[in-house]
């Protein structure tokens, strides 16, 4: 055993220790030290996992954030022109305005994400009637709605819906989903909530055609956007929100396609 586990070790082989000895203890410790070494192996590429997604972060932010400012000092620089008429540097100023915007944005975003991901995030549970809360959520974005020429057809059930949650939670939840909908479609979303023997459902809906398989395992990747461009305009964090407060309340939030529908569910426990 001691050497063939020295081999394993040492990266001679990767084979594992036999597992048929004469005496069952012996036999058992065998299979306890390659369920360890299993262990280990998982344990590395864990890591592997976690130091590329935070080099891939880093290089996001890095460029996320560079991009408003490169354009901040390029427009600052342009306003010091005397040749400039009122009229334009109106203009720059807004759109140094809008930058400075998106910039701090992403920089609260960023943030935010941090501090719901730590251990002693506050959640305030209380009892939630979703039937009372989703539609005042929903008017809430109504002028978003408006701008982009989106229909939200909300279904609601008769019977009344209660969840224990925290209320500012689950409005940011619904909210982030709903914006990234926003951004991404166009025509009718469809805003449904439903209640199980053990759950409660939320579901939001709306078309997705350009939308590739892998791109749906990634759709909650930190800074992730489905445009490879990356032209500034979302900051990818949104769902990355969504989904760790959605754990913070030990439901969850997933996403399915359903033919050219992108569909996003979110799912809470009912208390027995």
């Amino acid at each position: 055993m001691a050497s063939q586990l020295r081999q394993y070790n040492n990266g001679g082989t990767a084979k594992k220790i036999d597992l048929t000895y004469f005496d069952r203890q012996i036999e058992s410790l065998a299979a306890e030290v390659n369920r360890q070494s299993d262990l280990v192996v998982e344990a590395q590429a864990q890591q592997r996992r976690t130091e590329n997604e935070l080099r891939q972060a880093v290089a996001n932010i890095s460029h996320d954030i560079r991009t408003p400012l490169t354009s901040i000092f390029g427009y600052i620089q342009l306003l010091e022109s005397d040749e400039l008429t009122l009229e334009e540097k109106q203009t720059y100023v807004l759109v140094v305005k809008n930058r400075t915007k998106r910039l701090q944005g992403l920089l609260n975003d960023f943030f935010e994400l941090s501090v719901i991901e730590s251990p002693d995030y506050p959640m305030k549970t209380e009892r939630l009637r979703l039937n009372n809360l989703l539609p005042d959520i929903v008017m809430g974005l109504f002028d978003r709605f408006e701008e982009q020429r989106i229909t939200p057809l909300l279904q609601l059930p008769e019977s009344e819906v209660v969840i224990y949650a925290d209320e500012s939670a689950v409005r940011r939840v619904a909210e982030n989903l709903l914006l990234n909908t926003i951004k991404h479609t166009s025509g009718e979303v469809r805003i449904s909530l439903s209640k199980r023997p053990d759950t409660v459902m939320l579901t939001i809906a709306n078309e997705a055609k350009d939308l590739a398989g892998n791109d749906l395992n990634r759709l909650f990747d930190r800074f992730y956007t489905a445009d490879q461009t990356r032209s500034g305009e979302g900051t990818g964090l949104g769902l990355s929100i969504a989904r760790s407060l959605m754990m913070k309340m030990n439901g969850s939030l997933s996403a399915e396609l359903q033919g050219q529908e992108l569909v996003m569910i979110c799912k809470w426990k009912l208390n027995k």
